[in-house]
């Protein structure tokens, strides 16, 4: 018992007690019932975190189908003036040869 002395012992002694008493203490009525409530906490933050991403997520899916109905008639609009600029040009051709004739 030399080589033990009566601090080191003491510390062990003293974190036995600690451990045992924390055990008890975070095993009683009045932890579960904080623990319990943390949990409603918790639960009520995810749902309220849920909402707003369902909402986000909503206007994404909005935003990006304006911006596809954007693209569509952006195409339809360039199309037409490819088209209108053909007929001008065909027009243009029409007319040179028939005053060539």
């Amino acid at each position: 018992m030399a080589g033990i002395s009566w601090s080191k012992l003491g510390l062990f002694a003293g974190g036995v007690l600690f451990g045992t008493a924390g055990v008890k203490i975070l095993s009683s009525k009045d932890a579960k019932k904080c623990y319990t409530n943390a949990t409603a906490a918790v639960l009520r933050a995810k749902e309220s975190v849920m909402e707003t991403v369902t909402t986000v997520r909503e206007n994404c899916d909005d935003i990006l189908a304006d911006a596809k109905e954007i693209n569509e008639k952006r195409a339809a609009e360039e199309e037409a003036a490819l088209i209108e600029d053909a007929c001008e040009e065909a027009e243009k051709n029409i007319g040179d040869a028939a005053s060539e004739l």
